[in-house]
């Protein structure tokens, strides 16, 4: 496996390929909805995290832990958290992104 500065994931599929089999499959889940409500959106590593950039600016982040998994830098910058095996309803994630979508668009991008 190819990484990036200190040994971290250099890519999306790096960081999910370094998880334990269920929370590899609940972030894939997330990834595969993520990718369906910001089709324009690019993938990359971002504070060692999986994350989505739209036009050049953060859209959302999301990452495993020893007992949770997350999404972060949703509306106003709250952290959601979520069980391992359960992620969150595709409905849910899709709300969240299009309103980051919105903010980023209503910025100027």
């Amino acid at each position: 496996m190819s990484t990036g500065t200190g040994g971290k994931p250099a890519t999306v599929d790096e960081y999910l390929a370094s998880l334990p089999d269920e929370a590899r499959a609940t972030l894939e889940a997330l990834r595969r909805t993520i990718r369906a409500a910001a089709p324009e959106a690019e993938e990359a590593i971002s504070y060692g995290m999986p994350s989505f950039r739209y036009h050049g600016q953060r859209l959302i982040h999301f990452a495993a832990a020893k007992r949770h998994c997350a999404l972060y830098g949703t509306a106003r910058g709250s952290t959601i958290r979520f069980p391992i095996g359960e992620p969150p309803d595709e409905e849910f994630v899709r709300s969240l992104v299009a309103a980051r979508i919105a903010d980023i668009e209503a910025a100027g991008r």
